[in-house]
């Protein structure tokens, strides 16, 4: 497959799926194959949607951890979407992965409520106002809420759902509140979260968290995970994860 500049093409080290990533873009990191392997038990035959799916790194591992029958990829950015596309057929799953450039704020115009049976989402971080914005618009869009804030994610996301349906992100502890007052709002349950560490001397940095649409309250906490040990190396449980 011809790239363009600056572009390569990565080895998952899993099933042989292999990701176009640009350098100078905003490659995927731990947090989508954190979110991969906590959403890997969705039920089976499940049609999945990811919102902002970026590179396509979560559909493109989901497709290998899961028996999902449909993968639906929404991402804002032209370039970015067409990059995830030839990853898609890199991989030979057009069958399977289907990527739309589209803002999540449109959804309404193309699919019909309670169309999906689970959502996926690794959204930007950020508020618009707080951070360092970076100068280069592909990492500014991927890290703050330009073009979409974690409210119109949540609201969404429950407008797709079918009832019962399962919700799966990532973020950030700090906005915790922020997102259970959401999900709250637009009848998301949480259900199951789990709080990810640098390693066991450090704060925890990243939160996975899974919710059912209109579930009934009840929330459980997973064991915490904790990505490196004292030394630098990655801990068991993450090269389990890296099925290393």
């Amino acid at each position: 497959m011809e790239l363009k500049e600056n572009e390569r093409i990565d080895d998952l080290e899993f099933k042989k799926l292999k990701i176009i990533q640009n350098k100078d873009g905003f490659c995927f990191g731990i947090d989508s194959v954190l979110l991969s392997d906590f959403a890997k038990d969705m039920r089976y035959n499940s049609r999945v949607i990811d919102l902002g799916t970026g590179t396509g790194i979560i559909n493109i591992l989901l497709s290998g951890k899961t028996k999902a029958n449909e993968f639906i990829g929404v991402e804002i950015q032209e370039e970015v979407a067409e990059m995830a596309k030839r990853s898609v057929k890199l991989n030979k799953l057009e069958d399977k992965i289907k990527i739309i450039n589209e803002n999540i704020l449109n959804l309404k115009n193309i699919f019909e409520t309670k169309s999906f049976d689970v959502v996926v989402t690794n959204p930007p971080y950020k508020k618009v106002n707080t951070g360092i914005i970076n100068e280069k618009d592909k990492k500014q869009i991927s890290r703050h809420e330009i073009t979409a804030s974690l409210e119109d994610f949540i609201h969404i996301s429950a407008y797709l759902l079918k009832d019962f349906g399962e919700f799966y992100m990532v973020h950030r502890p700090d906005r915790l509140v922020d997102i259970f007052c959401a999900m709250r709002k637009e009848k998301i349950e949480p259900k199951l979260i789990k709080f990810v560490y640098p390693n066991k001397n450090k704060k925890a940095n990243l939160v996975l968290i899974k919710g059912v649409k209109n579930g009934k309250p009840f929330l459980e906490f997973e064991n915490n995970l904790f990505v490196y040990n004292e030394d630098g190396t990655y801990t068991d449980e993450i090269l389990k994860i890296y099925n290393k």
